[in-house]
């Protein structure tokens, strides 16, 4: 999955962002059939200057200049190197939206495998992280479009095949994102990513029991996935196994420094 965002609450966590506005599905039943979703990537979204209030006067000037130089310049392997430049700053600052759209901007000026990756990744993020459906969906479109084109030539990428999928989850076709994590579990049933989605994504539909399944194999495997072990804990609390529950919290909590893990975990505690 992408950069996992937990979002403590006083009586427990919301999950990732993006996963707000998931509907409600079940995992892990057979499924029937897939409908393959249209994909209209429409035009390219621009949101180069959204985040420019918000910047230092140092980041702005350098900014526009580097805009200026893109303007003028007709050479598209300079023109991949003042975008990049340009995402750097937004990514430094973490404006990942505008990052993702320069990124994008270089790759598409100077096709690369490399670029691709880069891109989809930045637009991965940012769709992690966004709030707005509508904005989601555009991230995720993009992501999409940069990462299969790696696929294609590299099909063997499962990493970014997990990450595909969960953007087809928050898509109108969620059952599409499902279907390709259990392909990847079927290549690779110790996948780290695809474990972990299948583990959230259960919990997303009140699957608990299942998640339980999911994510004691993804920490048996990947011990130090912190996030993993305290949604085991978690899932073990939703499904009513307390005891399980107070002993792996208590295992995670010495495991980390993160001040929302901790601060979910005397949540839960508190409650047992």
């Amino acid at each position: 999955m992408k950069k996992t965002q937990i979002i403590f609450l006083s009586i427990g966590i919301i999950l990732t962002a993006a996963l707000y506005t998931l509907p409600t599905i079940v995992v892990d039943n057979d499924i029937d059939e897939v409908v393959m979703e249209d994909n209209d990537l429409g035009n390219s979204f621009n949101l180069a200057d959204q985040h420019a209030s918000s910047l230092s006067p140092e980041a702005q000037s350098m900014i526009e200049r580097l805009k200026g130089e893109m303007n003028l310049e007709e050479n598209k392997e300079k023109l991949a190197i003042f975008a990049d430049s340009t995402a750097a700053i937004y990514a430094e600052k973490g404006k990942l939206d505008s990052a993702a759209y320069f990124y994008g901007l270089a790759a598409d000026n100077l096709p690369a495998e490399g670029r691709w990756e880069i891109a989809g990744n930045a637009y991965y993020e940012a769709f992690g992280f966004s709030m707005d459906e509508k904005k989601t969906q555009d991230l995720a479109s993009k992501t999409r479009l940069y990462l299969n084109k790696v696929l294609e030539g590299k099909p063997d990428r499962l990493d970014l095949k997990s990450k595909v999928a969960m953007t087809y989850v928050s898509s109108a076709n969620p059952m599409q994102g499902i279907a390709m994590l259990r392909e990847i579990l079927e290549q690779d049933p110790k996948n780290e990513s695809a474990l972990f989605n299948m583990g959230v994504l259960s919990m997303q539909s009140g699957q608990y029991k299942r998640a339980v399944e999911r994510f004691e194999e993804l920490v048996l495997h990947y011990p130090s996935n912190i996030e993993g072990q305290f949604y085991l804990g978690v899932s073990y609390f939703e499904s009513n196994q307390k005891n399980k529950a107070k002993t792996q919290f208590e295992r995670v909590k010495p495991l980390t420094t993160d001040p929302q893990i901790q601060t979910g975990i005397e949540n839960y505690l508190e409650r047992l």
